[in-house]
C-alpha cells in the first residue's frame, strides 16, 4: 500500500458522505396540491396551536360538566386568650365551601363549550381553504414560468440551428452577410430572454419553497373541473363564520344566566371550650351566602356579547354575498379563458402553416431571410399565446374550486 492511500480513501469516503447526507437533507417535492397543502399545513403557526386550542375547549367542556362551576374552597380559623389571661380558652372552626350553580347557567355554560370545540374545526377548514388559494396561486405562477421557460430554450435551440444553416450558406456565397447578421441577432435575442425566463422560473422555485419548505414539484397538473359551480352554502369562510356566529350566540346566553355572582353553600364544623378544665363542644352549621344582582356589570357583559353577535350577523350576509360575486367572476373569467384558448389554438394552425410555407419559399430562393424571421417570430408568439391560454383556462378552473370552497 502506497503511503497516503488510506488517508486519501478515508477522504473520499467522508465526502461521499457528506455529499449523501446533503441530499437526503433536501426537502422532498410534492407532486400534487393535495400532498403540498398536507405538508404546508404542519409549517403554520395555527396549525401548531391547534391542539392546544383543543385542549381549552375540552377543558371548558369538563368546567361545564363539573358539579360546581368552580371549586371548593377550605379555611381553618383558630381562637384562644393566651394574650390576655391565658385561661385555656380554645376554639377551632373548619369551613368547607363550594359555589353553586344558578337556574340555567350550567346548560348555557355546556352550549358554549360544544359551540366553541364545533367552532375550532370550521375556523381550521377556512385557514386551510385560504391557504389552499396561496398554494394554487404558487402552483400556476410556477407552472407559467416553467412553461415560458422551456418556451424559451425551444426558440433559441431553433434559432441556434437557423443560425448555423445561414452562416454555412453565407460561407458558400449563397447568402448576404446582412442576411448572417440577422440571424445572429435573432439568436442573441432569443438568449436574453432565454436568460430572463431562467430567471423567472428559479425566482418562481424559491417563492413555492418559501410558502412549503419544499422543493418544486417536478409538474404541474390541472385540477377537475368541478360538478357543481354554483353553490357556496358549504363554503369555509360562511361555515367558520356561522360557527362563530354560534359561539357567540352561546357566550350570549351565558352572560344572560349570570345575572349574579355564584351563590356559595358552606359547611361549618366548630369545636372550643371556655376554660381549660372544661369538656370540648362540638358544633356544625350550614352557611349559605347569596350575593346581590350587578345589574351595570350584567348590562356590560350582556351589550358586549349582543354586539359581537349584531355584528358578525351581519357579516355573514356580507360574505354570502360577496362570495357570490365572487363565484360569478370567476365562472365569466373561464368562460373567457377557454374562448381565448380556441381562438388561440386556431392563430397556432394558421401561423405554423405560414411558418411552413415562409421555410419551403426560403429554401427554394423565392423569399429572404427577413420574411422568414417575421414568420418564425409570430409562429412562436402564436404557440407562446396558445400555452399560456391553455394555462389561463386550467388556472381558471382552480380559482374556480377556490370560489366555491372546494379543497385541492
Amino acid at each position: 500500500m502506497k503511503p497516503g492511500y488510506k488517508p486519501l480513501r478515508s477522504l473520499a469516503a467522508s465526502l461521499l458522505t457528506a455529499w449523501v447526507g446533503g441530499l437526503a437533507a433536501l426537502p422532498a417535492n410534492a407532486e400534487s396540491l393535495p400532498q403540498a397543502l398536507e405538508q404546508a399545513w404542519a409549517r403554520q403557526p395555527h396549525s401548531a396551536a391547534l391542539a392546544a386550542r383543543r385542549e381549552a375547549a375540552q377543558a371548558s367542556a369538563e368546567l361545564a360538566a363539573g358539579l360546581t362551576p368552580g371549586p371548593a374552597r377550605l379555611s381553618l380559623a383558630h381562637l384562644n386568650d393566651r394574650i390576655n389571661s391565658n385561661r385555656g380558652k380554645q376554639e377551632w372552626e373548619i369551613e368547607l365551601a363550594a359555589p353553586l350553580w344558578l337556574p340555567g347557567q350550567q346548560a348555557a355554560q355546556a352550549a358554549a363549550a360544544a359551540s366553541a370545540s364545533a367552532e375550532i374545526d370550521t375556523r381550521n377548514a377556512a385557514q386551510r381553504l385560504e391557504l389552499a388559494g396561496e398554494l394554487r396561486a404558487a402552483w400556476w405562477k410556477l407552472a407559467g414560468a416553467r412553461q415560458a421557460d422551456q418556451l424559451a430554450r425551444a426558440r433559441l435551440s431553433s434559432e441556434r440551428a437557423l443560425e448555423k444553416d445561414v452562416l454555412r450558406r453565407y460561407r458558400v456565397g449563397d447568402l448576404a452577410r446582412v442576411d448572417a447578421n440577422l440571424a445572429s441577432a435573432a439568436t442573441l435575442a432569443a438568449q436574453a430572454e432565454s436568460l430572463q425566463t431562467e430567471a423567472a422560473a428559479r425566482q418562481a422555485e424559491l417563492a413555492w419553497r418559501n410558502l412549503t419548505g419544499m422543493a418544486a414539484p417536478n409538474r404541474t397538473d390541472p385540477e377537475a373541473l368541478p360538478d357543481q359551480q354554483d353553490q357556496v352554502a358549504e363554503h369555509p369562510r360562511l361555515l367558520a363564520l356561522a360557527g362563530a356566529l354560534q359561539t357567540a350566540k352561546a357566550r350570549l346566553g351565558v352572560a344572560r344566566e349570570n345575572r349574579r355572582e355564584a351563590p356559595e353553600l358552606a359547611v361549618r364544623m366548630l369545636r372550643e371550650r371556655g376554660d381549660s378544665g372544661e369538656a370540648y363542644g362540638h358544633a356544625i352549621g350550614i352557611k349559605l351566602s347569596i350575593p346581590f344582582t350587578s345589574n351595570p356589570r350584567f348590562r356590560l357583559a350582556s351589550s358586549s356579547e349582543h354586539a359581537e353577535v349584531l355584528q358578525l350577523e351581519a357579516e355573514q350576509m356580507q360574505i354570502r354575498q360577496r362570495l357570490q360575486a365572487e363565484l360569478e367572476q370567476v365562472r365569466f373569467e373561464l368562460e373567457m379563458a377557454e374562448q381565448q384558448s380556441g381562438l388561440a389554438h386556431t392563430r397556432h394552425q394558421l401561423a405554423a402553416d405560414n411558418l411552413a410555407l415562409a421555410e419551403k419559399a426560403f429554401r427554394l430562393g423565392e423569399s429572404d431571410l427577413a420574411a422568414l424571421l417575421r414568420a418564425r417570430a409570430t409562429a412562436f408568439d402564436a404557440e407562446a399565446l396558445l400555452k399560456r391560454q391553455e394555462l389561463t383556462r386550467s388556472e381558471a378552473v382552480s380559482q374556480l374550486r377556490q370560489a366555491l370552497g372546494l379543497m385541492p
